[in-house]
């Protein structure tokens, strides 16, 4: 049997729902190139791997699954994400693939842990009508926070306040100058 780790940065850690972590979550994982770029259907902002940001150190969790297939489809479901846009959606690893570039030193750090695969959500930025391209500023995603009324608002104040606060990106910095949205002590 595998060990299979699963990678997280956003609300895979305070609400993991059927993922099926063992024990608790890890705070020594690699490092990762996340940032808030995403725009979730329900208007929240959330951390996505993108090529731009700058590293921040990632949380870890063993999986209970017998192989990175299994722990893929289970990041899939978790994530709701569709069985068609899972290879693409859904990130895995084992020492026979390419290291992601938005994951440094993947290898190595796998092999300090003793893991054997890893996984991780993939899902790219998005946040303007034809985001092939464009990046959204940090200012595009304070004005865009700050526009944001009732249950819609809180949701989105609740993701950026529950992600770790080892998750210290640029563009949470901003949003916690502006909007004063400090992270939650754990």
């Amino acid at each position: 049997m595998s060990v299979v780790a699963c990678l997280g940065w956003g609300s895979l850690i305070w609400d993991p729902r059927t993922l099926p972590i063992q024990r608790h979550w890890f705070e020594d994982g690699p490092l990762v190139r996340a940032e808030s770029l995403r725009k979730s259907n329900d208007g929240r902002i959330t951390l996505v791997l993108d090529e731009s940001a700058n590293p921040v150190r990632s949380l870890w969790a063993i999986l209970d699954a017998s192989d990175a297939g299994e722990a893929r489809s289970a990041l899939r479901v978790r994530e709701g994400v569709l069985l068609k846009n899972e290879k693409k959606h859904i990130g895995p690893w084992t020492a026979e693939e390419k290291s992601p570039s938005t994951i440094l030193n993947l290898p190595a750090w796998t092999k300090g842990h003793g893991i054997d695969a890893v996984v991780w959500t993939a899902l790219p930025h998005k946040f303007f009508k034809d985001d092939s391209v464009q990046i959204p500023s940090s200012k595009d995603i304070v004005e865009h926070l700050a526009s944001l009324t009732g249950s819609t608002r809180d949701e989105a104040e609740r993701y950026v306040r529950n992600a770790p606060p080892q998750i210290d990106t640029e563009y949470r910095r901003s949003i916690e100058a502006k909007l004063g949205w400090a992270a939650n002590d754990k």
